[in-house]
């Protein structure tokens, strides 16, 4: 089962940031989940939220603001050994670990602004950056993953959904999606592994911190997890 990190090691570290995502590499996580969407001058840059409010020193919604503007907050999140922590743009995670091992699961966020715009600037960056393979698309937006498809057919993704679906797999094989990432609560429905498995689909569920739940989902045979703790998950599976 493999372990990737949510919005990086960011139990330890101020999530969506270059020091979260490094921090987890170190932690022996196997990838990394991160979030993308577009700045007001079109860049894609790493950040969750529709605002900056809940992770910067300052305010309003983040397709207002240009990158230079973005760059120029704190995002350490109050965590003080991380203060003048910065959000980085696409392009600078694909550049620090494009020598790695890490594999890279890019959800994108499409609250507000156009998800079309942002899903051909993000396969545009992950062909110029030469990442092919090493990406894995998804999001709760359907739609923006059927237009990844549409633009790049060999592209990889996966459907992310909450509330509990009997069959996943069957919306998987539709849209050609290759795993699904249910949220923990979801995975309470009886055989939904071993449904997916039985269609070819894998399972990364999220998001997944407690010692019990991350031995029951190994026993379970999901394909990897999604948690904010990689070093605990590490550590648990090794044993």
């Amino acid at each position: 089962m493999k372990i990737w990190a949510h919005r990086g090691a960011s139990a330890a570290a101020p999530e969506n940031t270059m020091e979260a995502f490094l921090l987890a590499e170190r932690m022996g996580a196997d990838g990394i989940e991160l979030d993308i969407q577009l700045s007001a001058d079109g860049e894609v840059i790493v950040l969750h939220d529709e605002t900056v409010d809940r992770t910067a020193s300052g305010s309003g919604r983040v397709c207002d603001l240009t990158l230079a503007q973005l760059k120029a907050l704190d995002f350490s999140c109050g965590m003080a050994a991380y203060a003048g922590a910065r959000i980085p743009a696409l392009r600078e995670v694909y550049a620090a670990f494009k020598n790695s091992r890490m594999f890279l699961n890019v959800e994108i966020k499409c609250e507000q602004g156009d998800y079309r715009t942002l899903c051909k600037k993000a396969l545009e960056i992950e062909r110029e950056m030469g990442m092919g393979g090493r990406i894995l698309y998804s999001s709760f937006n359907w739609d923006a993953l059927r237009e990844v498809r549409r633009l790049c057919p060999q592209a990889e993704i996966a459907l992310l959904y909450e509330r509990a679906l009997w069959s996943p797999q069957k919306y998987a094989l539709e849209m050609g999606a290759g795993a699904v990432h249910p949220s923990k609560y979801a995975l309470l429905i009886p055989g939904v592994v071993r449904r997916c498995h039985r269609k070819g689909v894998r399972v990364h569920p999220w998001t997944i911190d407690s010692p019990f739940a991350l031995r029951l989902l190994a026993w379970l045979g999901t394909d990897a997890i999604i948690t904010h703790r990689p070093d605990v998950a590490r550590e648990i599976l090794q044993r």
